[in-house]
């Protein structure tokens, strides 16, 4: 088993080793929000594009089958039930406009939930909930250091290898 820069874990890393590793995690956690952001996005334009799709279903029904399918409709009833053909040709134009009214409904269900998407909300909830993580968190106690390992000793190899 090794760290993220290669080390074996366990072995006593430089602060340039466990600087450079810390820089590599903070990286790839900003790079994992990022793909958390895109994917949440492309999630919301999904519902609006079924949305608009949806709408202009509905217009195009209503638009091109009103002609035909109300001659056709209006004297099936006719033929049917021997009512008037006025009579006739607006229960046909009801029926075209309920089948309009139920593909506006599932339009606006699907622009109702695109416009709740809270995709760039997460994310920056996730990445302040992170950067709160980090602020609080404390360092591991470190055990005593040998005598010929002093903080002086360290931090003037540390000052030597940068």
């Amino acid at each position: 088993m090794s760290a993220p820069d290669g080390s074996p874990v366990g072995a006593e890393r430089s602060i340039g080793q466990l600087f450079a590793s810390a820089t590599a995690e903070m990286s790839a956690l900003a790079h994992d929000e990022i793909a958390l952001a895109k994917a949440q996005l492309k999630q919301d334009v999904k519902r609006g594009a079924v949305s608009s799709g949806a709408f202009a279903v509905a217009a195009v029904v209503l638009l091109f089958s009103l002609p035909m399918l109300n001659f056709a409709l209006a004297y099936g009833i006719r033929t049917w039930s021997g009512w008037n053909l006025a009579l006739c040709f607006l229960l046909s134009f009801a029926a075209n406009v309920l089948l309009t009214a139920v593909l506006a409904l599932i339009g606006w269900y699907f622009a109702k939930k695109a416009k709740k998407g809270k995709g760039p909300q997460k994310v920056a909830a996730s990445v302040k909930e992170t950067a709160g993580v980090l602020q609080k968190a404390k360092p591991h106690p470190r055990p005593e250091l040998p005598q010929d390992r002093v903080p002086e000793a360290i931090e003037a190899v540390a000052r030597s290898s940068s």
